[in-house]
């Protein structure tokens, strides 16, 4: 399994994605539901990139300024 770091540029706005997937399709193909979670109308996406890839074990994570 890895930990994803997954970047995502909308219409008129940027979100990043942090989720547990065991390759880059599986993590590629659950975007979309994690994004229509989280707003009343889903916007259209632009961009999806995969920023940083690590395997799983204690203590991974990621630091997410705000910016």
């Amino acid at each position: 399994m890895f930990l994803y770091k997954i970047e995502i540029e909308m219409e008129d706005s940027s979100a990043h994605l942090i989720l547990l997937a065991e390759s880059d399709e599986k993590a590629f193909s659950v975007v979309d539901s994690h994004v229509e979670r989280h707003y009343l109308k889903k916007p259209i996406l632009k961009q999806v990139a995969i920023v940083e890839k690590k395997r799983t074990e204690a203590g991974n994570g990621y630091l997410i300024p705000n910016s």
